[in-house]
């Protein structure tokens, strides 16, 4: 591929988040144990980068493994920790205090931080963490970054990070609402939560 000059739309370079032991690193509780009976038992969250014409917009959100639905998410132009603070203070607005449920992410500096974990802490969250450089253990938000850009960002090419952004709002909005998945009886994922709570 190099000597004929191709390279692949589907596994670009991967944004790495993580730069060493920058903090405390938490154990390995959900050990891809992704199933959830429940709503708001299970969380993952990771961050994605994409790249237009050199300028970078990165993605990090929050994943319920009940039900796959984009709990919260924030949009920034730099990997900043500020970003996670914004995601975290909007997803804590739809639980109470003290759930037990569990939050699960990469090793990254961001989820490493005194602060993060002390957001966590005071809103009752168990923190859980990959072991170091294995993706598999964040698979289902992973998968999610692969659906996001073969549906959407791979398929077009944007010349500007505000239309990107824009796109990224309507396709979340989308996927949580409208995009029926197999795995949850061919329902979107609200509304398979609403199906729980009806039974």
């Amino acid at each position: 591929m190099k000597l004929l000059g191709l390279k692949s739309l589907i596994r670009v370079k991967k944004y790495k988040s993580y730069k060493g032991e920058q903090g405390k690193i938490a154990p390995n509780i959900l050990a891809r144990k992704f199933k959830a009976t429940a709503p708001n038992q299970k969380w993952a969250t990771d961050i994605t980068e994409f790249n237009v014409s050199g300028q970078k917009l990165y993605l990090s959100p929050i994943i319920d493994l009940f039900n796959q639905e984009m709990i919260s998410y924030e949009l920034t132009e730099r990997p900043v920790f500020n970003q996670v603070v914004m995601m975290l203070n909007k997803a804590f607005k739809k639980i109470p205090n003290n759930t037990n449920l569990i939050l699960h992410s990469d090793q990254g500096w961001q989820y490493q931080m005194k602060n993060y974990q002390n957001q966590l802490k005071e809103k009752g969250i168990i923190q859980s963490m990959s072991r170091k450089g294995n993706c598999l253990d964040n698979a289902i938000i992973e998968n999610f970054f692969g659906i996001l850009k073969s549906e959407l960002f791979y398929l077009k090419k944007y010349t500007s990070i505000d239309q990107l952004k824009m796109e990224i709002k309507e396709y979340i909005n989308y996927y949580n609402n409208d995009r029926r998945k197999s795995n949850l009886n061919k329902m979107s994922p609200i509304q398979y939560r609403a199906h729980y709570y009806q039974n």
